[in-house]
Parts: structure tokens; C-alpha cells; sequence
């Protein structure tokens, strides 16, 4: 049987002067499986689109802003990730520069520029450390976050099988 996940792009609006990443509070819909998680911006392609516009697209749609320049950081399979155990494919960007100012909030919910350094401590294996960062966010996020924004150049591909709503495992590699 093919795969056939839903491709949905992630990218992560990075201010480099201030270390701060844009991020939502996925607080407005109340249907919403993202529900009070923060997450990067991003979605589904449309039919016909490939990864590089459905981002830029995305985060004109989301942040009203126009990419200039992103970076590949990696690839993710999620088999079972959906609602109903859909699988989801996603590549993961870093959006180095672009022009215009993002707004307060849109129909997903507030956005917020976050210090990478607490990002990356919602990250952390330590409880207390994720508790004190106070970012809710998919559980799973923590595995990969940590390689979207370190020193290696090279993307990483991973594989996050989801079962029960949770991570069942994770791994990948750099290539």
C-alpha cells in the first residue's frame, strides 16, 4: 500500500537580534486539537504546491509576513499523528528573514516572540525546567526542537510514530 501521509508544513520565524522565535497560542478555536499548545506557523499544502510555497504562503496567511530567506533544518514522518491515526509528513523550516510585522493574534490564536532559550527549555528531559518554561506544546516537540536550532548544518530526518495521541518512539538522522 503507498504512502500517503498529509503533508503539512512547520517553520519557525527566527529573529536573530533578539534569539527570539515567533511562535502561537493556539487559544482561539475550541475545536482545535492544538488547543493551548504553542507551535511554529504553518499547514497543509494545497493541491499543486510545493513545500517551499506552502510555507511562504502559510506565513503570509498566518504572521502577515513575506519570506526572503529560509533554511531546510529537516524532515518529519508522523504515522498516526492525526486525529483519526492519519499519518503526517512535514518538512521543518527556519525563516532567517522576511518583510513585514506580524500581528498580535490571528483566527488560530496569539502569537508571541519566545526566547530560544526557553523554547529550548520546554524542551528539556528535566520536569522542573519544562514546568518553569510554562509553553505547552505537542509532546513530541521536544525531541525535535532541540536540532531546529543547533550549530549542525546538515537537516535531520526522523520518523515519530504516534499511537494513543502520544510519541511511541523517536528517531533520526543527519544527512
Amino acid at each position: 500500500m503507498p504512502y500517503t501521509p498529509i503533508i503539512g508544513t512547520l517553520g519557525y520565524v527566527f529573529d536573530h537580534t533578539a534569539r527570539s522565535v515567533l511562535l502561537v497560542h493556539r487559544n482561539k478555536r475550541s475545536g482545535d486539537e492544538h488547543l493551548g499548545k504553542w507551535n511554529g506557523l504553518g499547514g497543509k499544502l494545497e493541491p499543486g504546491e510545493d513545500l517551499a510555497s506552502g510555507m511562504r504562503r502559510e506565513l503570509l496567511e498566518e504572521a502577515h509576513i513575506v519570506v526572503t530567506s529560509m533554511r531546510l533544518r529537516g524532515t518529519i514522518s508522523w504515522p498516526g499523528f492525526g486525529a483519526n491515526g492519519e499519518d503526517w509528513f512535514g518538512p521543518i523550516f527556519v525563516i532567517d528573514t522576511w518583510t513585514g510585522t506580524p500581528p498580535e493574534s490571528n483566527v488560530e490564536g496569539d502569537l508571541a516572540w519566545i526566547p530560544v532559550e526557553r523554547l529550548l527549555a520546554a524542551c528539556s528531559d528535566d520536569p522542573v525546567e519544562r514546568e518553569a518554561a510554562d509553553l505547552p506544546m505537542w509532546e513530541g516537540d521536544r525531541y525535535f526542537l532541540p536540532l531546529v536550532f543547533d550549530d549542525d548544518p546538515r537537516p535531520f530526518h526522523g520518523v515519530m510514530p504516534y499511537s494513543d495521541g502520544r510519541p511511541a518512539s523517536w528517531s533520526f538522522e543527519r544527512w
